[in-house]
């Protein structure tokens, strides 16, 4: 006799479909829809979705950060709130410009230029939209509840007109300027970087680049029979031929040591157990102080610019130190930061002392390697310097070196101009700010965050780019009759231009031209400043710009910022998190945000960030078909 089952045989468990059976349902009574609208408008909770770049598919970390932005608002909801999801998309920078680049297979500014600004711009346009269904599928499929429907895009000219109006109030503010200045340079992109995208995730990184010691021969004086040489260490070669000075601290004891030939040898007395096998043998002179040192002038390495007559000095800096190197600096200030601040301190102006190009190559200053890119020509350089007997030792040295976080390319310094947020002139809001804000985990409000805080510098948000938000700033075009005119909104140059553009990208705003006020022969005209606006400052400006404030929802934003809450990833309080705070605490004098949630990275199997380049994991679509949304949110 066959026992009869408590129970009826229902089989295994299919969770994916299932969960399509549950979304069916969502979809046809408009489940996410009608939880937001039956709330009432005085119970909303604000949240903030980051906007991802679209010219590539969410992975294994966009959708961890979606769980969360899913259950929390979900939470909320279910406390009687009215939560608002508002999707958004990051559509200009070099994402889309680089991804265009590879498909039409040009590269670089005088190529898209000869292409044709409008068309590569259209391409750039047409490219951050051709994901947006996937993502939608994917986001859907998560089972996450997102508005679509009432997405905000950077390259709105709504959203781009609430950016024009950010910049003019920072202007106002005193708050813009612009600068010649020595920044991070990707000659990939040949563009400028802000000092924070080079720390975005691994974009600093080991890097090997040969050092060298290199003998710079002092000028001799009347009655000076005796030559005298300063080694300086260097680990970038290629700056050398725009070497302009050198570098001492005062206090730091410098070792003269006299070979056979009657030459003096000057190296820090710390330095010297480094240099046993150059300089061990030599007679011992004693010592000098840096402070004997200061003055005194030297020969040029190489003879590209030693017409310079205010150059080729011994300065004196305070950072200098003899733990590394030789205790002597080789000054470049046309490539690098430190440098120019010494040199132009002490009458050293960079001048033209910037032989490199958009691409990274030398220009015809530097005849000998013009047109070489300046990482290729480093051996050449050391090659030069030992046949002309200046070249002390050669070494390999491993250090993390910044990255382009676009092009994979090593960064250089370069002087370049650039528009600037005076971010030091804010930081004591900054660091207030913060204090208003509750942070998950506790220890990223004065650690990670507040540390980057205290230590910010001023950013950079001008790029030498195409597909980007334009700098809303005309110049007078002749600089006997000097005129600047910053714009806020549409309406502002409609008045001033006599037309209301209906695109704010390059090249249309470039086309808007006018007679400058200012000229009394009439000749002069007012034109745009070429660059565009770093992608940050658009991202940054979210807040507002997604719902055209202030020329919009002025109300309802006075009433409803800063935000409730918002999550991203750990990284982002060097990117989102950051630009948000920065231009909420200028603009506003107010936090970005009340709460906010850092998760951590997910890395692959091997050890590795996931990437969508490196394509190191499993497609989600994948495993919402054998195991089921859940199954992922809970692993």
């Amino acid at each position: 006799m066959t026992k009869e089952q408590p129970y009826p045989d229902v089989g295994k468990a299919d969770f994916p479909n299932l969960e399509e059976a549950i979304l069916d349902r969502w979809k046809k009574d408009n489940t996410f829809q009608t939880s937001v609208d039956s709330k009432p408008e005085e119970s909303e909770f604000v949240f903030y979705d980051g906007p991802p770049f679209a010219n590539g598919l969410p992975h294994h970390g966009h959708l961890l950060t979606g769980y969360v932005k899913d259950v929390v608002p979900r939470f909320q909801t279910m406390k009687g709130k009215k939560v608002e999801r508002r999707f958004g998309w990051d559509c200009h920078g070099l994402p889309a410009e680089m991804q265009v680049e590879k498909e039409i297979r040009v590269s670089g500014r005088s190529e898209i230029t000869q292409y044709g600004i409008d068309k590569f711009n259209a391409h750039c346009e047409e490219s951050v939209l051709r994901l947006t269904e996937e993502w939608e599928k994917t986001v859907t499929r998560q089972a996450r509840w997102v508005d679509f429907e009432n997405d905000y895009k950077t390259m709105d000219p709504s959203y781009m007109e609430s950016v024009m109006w950010a910049f003019k109030q920072l202007w106002e503010k005193d708050l813009i300027y612009e600068a010649f200045r020595v920044m991070p340079y990707s000659w990939g992109a040949e563009t400028p970087l802000s000092n924070f995208e080079i720390r975005l995730d691994d974009a600093t990184r080991p890097r090997q680049d040969p050092s060298v010691t290199v003998a710079f021969d002092l000028e001799a004086k009347e009655n000076e029979s005796e030559k005298v040489r300063l080694l300086a260490w260097t680990t970038t070669p290629w700056t050398l031929p725009s070497n302009l000075a050198l570098a001492v601290g005062t206090e730091i004891e410098y070792s003269k040591r006299k070979d056979s030939d009657g030459t003096i040898w000057i190296i820090a007395k710390n330095a010297l157990s480094r240099y046993e096998e150059q300089l061990g043998d030599m007679e011992d002179l004693g010592v000098v102080k840096g402070s004997e040192l200061i003055g005194k002038s030297y020969k040029p390495l190489f003879d590209f610019f030693e017409y310079r007559t205010d150059a080729f000095k011994v300065l004196q800096a305070d950072w200098i130190d003899d733990q590394e190197g030789t205790g002597i600096v080789h000054m470049a200030p046309g490539f690098g930061e430190d440098d120019q601040t010494v040199c132009e301190a002490n009458n050293i102006p960079i001048g033209d002392v910037v032989p490199v190009d958009d691409k990274g190559c030398y220009t015809e200053e530097v005849k000998t390697w013009a047109g070489m890119n300046v990482f290729d020509a480093n051996s050449e350089i050391i090659s030069t310097l030992k046949s002309n007997g200046q070249l002390i030792r050669h070494d390999s040295y491993e250090h993390n070196y910044p990255h382009c976080w676009r092009t994979d390319t090593p960064i250089i310094y370069k002087a370049i101009s650039s528009w600037y947020v005076k971010v030091t002139d804010l930081t004591e809001q900054l660091l207030a700010n913060n204090q208003a804000i509750n942070w998950i985990p506790g220890h990223i409000q004065n650690g990670r965050f507040g540390m980057w805080l205290e230590g910010a510098r001023d950013w950079s948000i001008s790029r030498n780019r195409f597909w980007g938000s334009p700098i809303p700033v005309w110049k007078s075009d002749d600089s006997d009759y000097p005129r600047i005119d910053v714009y806020g909104s549409i309406e502002e140059i409609e008045k001033d231009f006599g037309v209301k553009p209906d695109n704010l990208h390059r090249p249309f705003i470039d086309q808007l031209t006018r007679p400058n006020p200012d000229d009394p022969t009439g000749k002069s005209m007012m034109r745009r400043v070429p660059e565009v606006l770093d992608c940050w400052f658009e991202s940054g400006s979210m807040p507002f710009a997604q719902v055209h404030y202030p020329f919009e929802n002025k109300e309802w934003f006075d009433d409803h910022f800063p935000a409730d809450f918002i999550v991203e990833y750990i990284n982002q309080t060097k990117g989102w998190f950051y630009t948000l705070h920065v231009l909420a605490t200028a603009l506003f004098d107010r936090p970005a945000f009340q709460n906010v949630i850092c998760h951590g990275i997910l890395l692959a199997e091997d050890g590795e960030k996931l990437s969508k380049k490196l394509r190191n994991y499993t497609e989600p679509n994948e495993i919402f078909v054998k195991q089921g949304s859940d199954a992922f949110r809970w692993y």
